[in-house]
């Protein structure tokens, strides 16, 4: 049964009011495994994902630290610069891949939006896009996780265009470097490894770095 339904402050462009559910504002007012701002460098994580930009709207950041003998996801942190609906989902999020005794990362990989919404007990339909970035966090740090342990094969292309075959970089990965701060190739190579074996996929890597310096910093 979805959780009681509470009027929050504020109405849609319909005029009719927002409902947030109880676990919705408990998740909120109470977030589960936050990371504090500061405390990033005591948290010895073994993948870290970040989806979205601050300054275009929300932004994720997530880590997981995994088991790599039952290869299940034992603690999970985050910070998010967004709503409190963004804020509820990712809590939401990391309190279902560690309950239980961590979930296994193959479980963890088919989480949807659905699957958080579900057990929020729902959102406002306007707001359904903050679950997204949660999943899509989770994801990245998992794929983070497989190329710093070297189970490149195991790596998610999550549908982009595969650049280093070997590595399974995609040109969303090279995307997320930017946005994250690479502004050369060695500052590519240094975050994801490709293009030091594979360097024929060199001259690619260079020419999307370019396209999303352009596209993002116009330079």
């Amino acid at each position: 049964m979805p959780s009681k339904q509470t009027k929050a402050d504020g109405f849609n462009q319909s005029g009719q009011p927002w409902y947030y559910s109880e676990a919705v504002k408990e998740h909120f007012f109470n977030p589960k495994n936050l990371l504090k701002h500061g405390e990033e460098a005591g948290f010895k994580a073994d993948g870290m994902g970040r989806v979205g930009s601050p300054a275009c709207g929300d932004e994720m950041v997530l880590w997981v630290k995994i088991d790599p003998k039952t290869d299940k996801i034992k603690e999970c942190k985050w910070q998010t610069f967004g709503c409190a609906s963004a804020i509820a989902a990712t809590s939401m999020l990391s309190v279902m891949v560690i309950e239980k005794g961590g979930m296994k990362i193959e479980d963890a990989l088919r989480i949807r939006p659905q699957d958080i919404m579900k057990r929020l007990g729902g959102l406002p339909e306007r707001k359904v896009h903050c679950s997204v970035l949660g999943d899509k966090a989770l994801r990245a740090a998992i794929n983070d996780y497989f190329h710093k342990s070297g189970q490149h094969d195991r790596v998610v292309s999550d549908g982009g265009k595969i650049i280093d075959e070997q590595l399974k970089i995609t040109d969303r990965d090279i995307e997320q470097a930017v946005l994250d701060g690479a502004r050369t190739l060695e500052d590519i190579q240094k975050k994801l490894k490709t293009g030091i074996i594979n360097k024929e996929a060199i001259p690619e890597i260079e020419q999307l770095l370019r396209f999303y310096c352009e596209k993002y910093y116009g330079a």
